[in-house]
C-alpha cells in the first residue's frame, strides 16, 4: 500500500511539473536547435563578419587607434567592451550604448585589428537568429523573463527526476527499448516517449541545469560586484566615471595586463561604469590557452588613469560554474561533432516533449480512455507527460549579459 501510495505521489509530480513547463520546454528547445549552429548560419547567411587576407597578416594598430575609428562611427556613444573572437584575432569587435548601463540599444563596430579600417557594423539585434535568442534567453522580458525560464527549468529538473523513478516500475512489464508497435497509437507513443526520455536522460539534466544557472547570470554579476568588487574599490569611493579625456592609454592598459597574466589570450575588455567593471578601471579578461581552461576568465583591474593593475582577484565558485555552464549548454566544447550530438539529442527531446502532451491529451479524452480500457493497456508509467529535457539558456553575447561582438 506505501509503496502504491508513493508512487501516486510520484506521478503526481511529474504530471504536474511536466504540464507546466511543457510549453514553455518545446519553445526553448525549438529556438535552441538553430543557436547550437549560430556560427555556422551566420556564415551561410553572410552575417558573420570575415577579416580579407593581407600579404602582412602579423601587423597590428594601436588598440587606441582602433577605438577612435569605431567611436568616430557613433560621436554620440560610449563605448562599453571591446572584445575579439576566440577564432580569429584579426577583427576587434567595439560595443558602444548611449550610457555605461546595461541595455539593448547597442551599436558594434567590426574593426580591422591589422590595418585599423571598419570592416562591417553587423546588427546582432535584428534579424531571425536574434529573435531566436531572445525567445531563448528571456522572452523578450529581461531580467523577469530569465527568472521565469529558470523557475521553468527547474521544474523540468523535477520532471527528469520523477520520470526516471517511474520509468523502474515501467521496465518490469517492457523490456529497454521495446515499442509495442502492434497495439493502440497511444500506447505506440508511451512506449517512445519513456524510451527517448530515459535515453535522453542524462543529457537533459545537464543541459536543464546549465540553462537554468545561465538565468541568474545578471544576478550573480551584480553579487560578485557587491560581494568582492566593493572591498577592493574601497579606495576609489565617491569619485565618479573616469571621464575618457583623462582615461591613459588603452594599449598600454592592455600590454600591462598581458603581461601580469602570460599563456592567456585576450577575451574582452570591459570599460570604467559598465556591468562587468568599476567606475575607475578598465577590467581585461583573460582566458585560457587549452581548451579545458579556455572558457575560465581571470578579471585584472587596470586603473583607467595610470594603467597599473589594482587587483586581479580570482573568480568566485558561483561565476566559475556560470561560465563552465555556457559552452556545455550549447556543446560549443568539442567542435562540430559535439554540435550534432547535442542537435539530434534536441530533436529526441522535441519526440519526448510533444509525445508527453500527446499523451496527456488522449488521457483526458474520454473515448480515448474507453479505447485503452478495451485493449486492457494501464501500464505503470502511463501518466508520464513529461518531457525529458530541453536546452533552457544561451551564452550569447548580448550587452546585458555579457559584450557582444
Amino acid at each position: 500500500m506505501s509503496n502504491a501510495r508513493s508512487l501516486k505521489t510520484w506521478s503526481w509530480l511529474h504530471k504536474w511539473s511536466s504540464l507546466i513547463c511543457t510549453v514553455f520546454m518545446l519553445l526553448l528547445c525549438l529556438t535552441g536547435l538553430p543557436l547550437i549552429f549560430h556560427h555556422e548560419i551566420g556564415h551561410l547567411l553572410g552575417t558573420e563578419v570575415e577579416a580579407p587576407d593581407l600579404a602582412d597578416d602579423g601587423a597590428r594598430v594601436s588598440l587606441d587607434r582602433v577605438l577612435e575609428v569605431a567611436h568616430a562611427r557613433h560621436p554620440d556613444r560610449v563605448i562599453q567592451f571591446v572584445s575579439q573572437d576566440e577564432e580569429d584575432d584579426r577583427i576587434w569587435f567595439v560595443t558602444l550604448t548611449p550610457t555605461p548601463a546595461p541595455t539593448d540599444d547597442f551599436r558594434s563596430v567590426a574593426v580591422d585589428a591589422r590595418t585599423g579600417q571598419v570592416l562591417a557594423e553587423p546588427r546582432f539585434d535584428q534579424g531571425f537568429m536574434y529573435v531566436m535568442l531572445k525567445l531563448h534567453v528571456d522572452l523578450f522580458a529581461g531580467l523577469a523573463g530569465k527568472l521565469f525560464l529558470g523557475l521553468m527549468g527547474l521544474l523540468l529538473l523535477v520532471a527528469i527526476v520523477t520520470g526516471a523513478v517511474l520509468y523502474g516500475p515501467f521496465t518490469k512489464k517492457l523490456e529497454f527499448g521495446d515499442v509495442r508497435r502492434h497495439r493502440t497509437a497511444r500506447v505506440k507513443w508511451l512506449d517512445l516517449h519513456n524510451l527517448l526520455g530515459i535515453v535522453t536522460l542524462v543529457w537533459a539534466f545537464v543541459v536543464g541545469g546549465t540553462g537554468m544557472i545561465n538565468t541568474w547570470a545578471d544576478l550573480l554579476i551584480k553579487y560578485w560586484q557587491y560581494d568582492q568588487l566593493s572591498a577592493l574599490l574601497a579606495p576609489y569611493q565617491g569619485q565618479p566615471i573616469t571621464p575618457p579625456a583623462e582615461r591613459a592609454s588603452l594599449q598600454r592598459s592592455m600590454e600591462t595586463a598581458m603581461a601580469a597574466a602570460p599563456q592567456t589570450r585576450l577575451s574582452f575588455i570591459a570599460f570604467p561604469g559598465t556591468a562587468f567593471s568599476s567606475p575607475h578601471h578598465h577590467t581585461f579578461f583573460l582566458a585560457g590557452n587549452e581548451p579545458l581552461t579556455s572558457k575560465l576568465l581571470q578579471p585584472i583591474l587596470v586603473d583607467a588613469k595610470t594603467a597599473e593593475i589594482t587587483a586581479a582577484p580570482k573568480l568566485p565558485w558561483y561565476l566559475t560554474a556560470l561560465l563552465v555552464s555556457q559552452p556545455l549548454h550549447f556543446g560549443d566544447y568539442g567542435g562540430m561533432p559535439m554540435k550534432i550530438l547535442w542537435a539530434l539529442l534536441d530533436i529526441a527531446t522535441i519526440i519526448v516533449l510533444g509525445s508527453g502532451l500527446y499523451l496527456w491529451l488522449k488521457r483526458r479524452h474520454p473515448a480515448a480512455a474507453k479505447a485503452s480500457s478495451r485493449a486492457g493497456t494501464r501500464p505503470a508509467a502511463a501518466s508520464m507527460p513529461a518531457p525529458a529535457g530541453v536546452p533552457v539558456q544561451s551564452p550569447a553575447r548580448t550587452a546585458t549579459s555579457q559584450p557582444p561582438q
